[in-house]
């Protein structure tokens, strides 16, 4: 009996975890059919959400037609608004990136557009990858 007890206790634990760190995946894309990755988002102490973006196989933004200068990730949140998260920058031979960044809102979705500026406040450029729900 105490087995079973334990059982269940370590099974709601790791689902309470689990439920506390969403992983949100990138679809495939025909601008960059390589590429791929994840966003995990956890919440924070001060009710805050923490979103680590890795991404591999994602092409130098100067080799897409037509050629861009930078690539940026952006968050939807839960009222439709958009945010910048930031910038990234592949590199290495199997071209990843990763991007930390904050925010207060709980993401809907996340994507990544290619820009040729990196100071814009709205996604302008073409959508490279943009995760599943």
């Amino acid at each position: 009996m105490k087995l079973i007890s334990k059982t269940t206790l370590i099974l709601c634990v790791l689902t309470a975890f689990n439920a506390c760190t969403p992983k949100m995946s990138f679809k495939t894309s025909s601008l960059a059919p390589a590429a791929n990755g994840n966003v995990n988002v956890k919440k924070d102490r001060n009710k805050n959400y923490t979103l680590k973006v890795s991404v591999r196989n994602l092409a130098e933004p100067k080799n897409l037609t037509p050629a861009k200068n930078t690539y940026l990730v952006w968050m939807k949140q839960n009222d439709n608004s958009v945010k910048k998260l930031g910038q990234l920058n592949p590199s290495g031979k199997s071209l990843t990136a990763s991007l930390n960044a904050t925010a207060v809102a709980k993401p809907e979705e996340i994507f990544v557009t290619a820009e040729d500026n990196s100071d814009i406040l709205y996604p302008a450029g073409q959508t490279i990858l943009t995760t599943e729900k």
